[in-house]
């Protein structure tokens, strides 16, 4: 039986090793891809990333892609794994909330640099755009909290939990 891919994280540019050593962790432990669009603002064996990813690297599905160009040319290409796939950016600068829009199975979330975002060319391919409600004069949150928040909802939509065990330490 082929499954529908998962909900999977994708990075613009990430400025801070700490923040995707974070994001390779939790893809590691959702068992969801990450895409790391480069250039990175760091170097890809930086310290700060091996001590936030720990030893979740070899446990997680990473792809790098040399730049948006060639990721797109990923997701476009007809018979791999990104064919079709939608890219749902997550950004400020949109009304519909997180919690309000319809995931589905292969979704790709788009986090943009921590420092700028996306440009406008990479914000327009994007097939949807949501944003995470904060309170009045709030300006953003942390680049893995808010992944973890919007992959969860997403996995949360797409039965993506209904394949895992629940830990011996769960409630219920």
């Amino acid at each position: 039986m082929i499954h529908a891919p998962r909900p999977a994280l994708a990075l613009y540019q990430p400025d801070i090793a700490g923040n995707t050593g974070t994001l390779i962790r939790l893809s590691a432990c959702l068992a969801s891809e990450l895409h790391i669009i480069d250039p990175a603002g760091f170097r890809h064996d930086d310290t700060a990333l091996r001590r936030a990813g720990m030893d979740y690297a070899d446990l997680a599905s990473i792809t790098r892609h040399a730049d948006f160009a060639a990721f797109e040319a990923w997701r476009a290409g007809a018979g791999q794994t990104g064919a079709g796939r939608r890219l749902v950016l997550l950004t400020t600068r949109v009304e519909t909330a997180y919690t309000d829009f319809a995931f589905r199975p292969g979704d790709l979330l788009l986090l943009g640099r921590e420092s700028a975002g996306v440009p406008d060319t990479v914000h327009a391919a994007c097939d949807a755009a949501v944003t995470i409600p904060m309170a009045p004069g709030a300006r953003s949150l942390n680049q893995a909290v808010s992944a973890a928040m919007v992959l969860g909802e997403a996995l949360r939509q797409t039965d993506g939990f209904s394949d895992r065990p629940a830990s011996a330490g769960s409630i219920g």
